[in-house]
């Protein structure tokens, strides 16, 4: 029996290194060596504090609930992040050969075997640096169908490019995170008028600016006000024509709401494992007819499944990466640590005696 080591949770407030089986090699499946595995704090840190819903609650496919009578996970979790990028070592799949570097989402482990069937994996151009190609399976994909939703709210049909959502309006994003960066430089990357990014950290305003973006430091007042202030449309209404939400707190999604001008929306990329008591839903989203549009990365929006799908997204995501790689990877990569360090990369992050925005774990 092959076995791949893991950077997992072994119990909640412990983070460790596991040992997990491999598959075994076969036709339909190839193996990757990991080169690099892209740690998502946010997520990652709800199982190490023991916070996240799935710990006692699941999500019921058949129904289409979260039910709370059943557990979706339990400790040990062993497969933790969605952000690898590896190098194919052996392979039995048509179109997947010896010395790819691929991107794929299976967790921090330094190898894995990928079935056909089951996996899905982008195969990197040898243009792009391969430390970029860990935004291509799914960090990126998320950020690509935020704008997807907003296109898709915007023309109410068809929608023939990623520019549809943003192109000549002025974009808010909330949270300077890594999906909030990655955001706010595809939106960008698409002809927005303006973007701008609050946060209230200096770290993450800083990389807002040095990928162009207004940087709103919500430490120095109501984001709201600023953004009313600073944009207003020719009919006199002021405010965003677009937000993204991609911070998990529930004031921040009303704060969101209070920034768009009158029958705009926010479009909802965050995950709330507290709920939402601070939501304030008889307040502007009921007197100004907003609009929460939840852009979840399961989901593409109704109508374009045929046409938009997760692998174009990841195409979309290598794109921007071709044309933007370079920012991304200077303002947005900011700690790169070895693989048998994770563990305590993740109770650095936990404990606040490190701030990340996007950590790269090497192998």
């Amino acid at each position: 029996m092959r076995v791949a080591r893991a950077v997992g949770i072994a119990a909640a407030g412990e983070a460790a290194l596991l040992e997990v089986e491999l598959r075994p090699m076969a036709a339909g499946r190839f193996r990757v060596d990991t080169r690099y595995s892209g740690v998502s704090a946010g997520t990652e840190l709800t199982f190490l504090k023991g916070t996240n819903p799935a710990l006692s609650g699941g999500w019921d496919a058949e129904l289409g609930v979260f039910r709370h009578d059943r557990a979706g996970a339990a400790y040990p979790i062993a497969r933790l992040g969605y952000m690898e990028v590896g190098e194919v070592q052996e392979s039995g799949v048509d179109g997947v050969d010896e010395g790819a570097v691929v991107a794929m989402a299976y967790g921090h482990r330094d190898a894995y075997v990928a079935d056909a069937g089951e996996d899905r994996w982008t195969v990197l151009p040898e243009s792009l640096d391969p430390l970029l190609g860990v935004f291509v399976a799914h960090m990126g994909p998320i950020c690509a169908n935020g704008l997807l939703h907003a296109a898709a709210e915007r023309t109410r049909g068809e929608v023939s490019s990623l520019r549809d959502g943003v192109q000549g309006r002025r974009v808010l994003v909330f949270g300077g995170g890594t999906v909030g960066l990655l955001l706010a430089r595809m939106a960008r990357h698409h002809g927005a008028a303006e973007v701008g990014l609050v946060d209230r950290t200096p770290q993450r305003l800083a990389a807002a600016r040095a990928l162009g973006c207004w940087a709103i430091d919500e430490t120095d007042g109501q984001p709201w006000h600023a953004v009313k202030q600073r944009w207003r449309s020719a009919d006199g209404s002021r405010g965003a024509d677009v937000v993204f939400q991609c911070r998990g707190q529930a004031a921040a999604l009303a704060e969101a709401l209070r920034c768009l001008r009158p029958q705009g929306s926010v479009i909802d990329l965050a995950f709330y494992p507290g709920g939402a008591p601070e939501l304030r839903l008889g307040e502007e989203f009921h007197h100004n007819g907003l609009t929460i549009r939840c852009a979840q990365i399961g989901r593409v929006p109704a109508g374009l499944a045929g046409t938009w799908d997760r692998q174009r997204l990841s195409r979309e995501t290598i794109a921007m990466l071709e044309a933007c790689g370079d920012e991304i990877g200077r303002h947005v990569v900011t700690d790169m640590v070895s693989f048998d360090d994770g563990p305590a990369l993740l109770h650095d992050i936990a404990a606040r005696r490190r701030h990340v925005i996007q950590a790269v774990l090497a192998c």
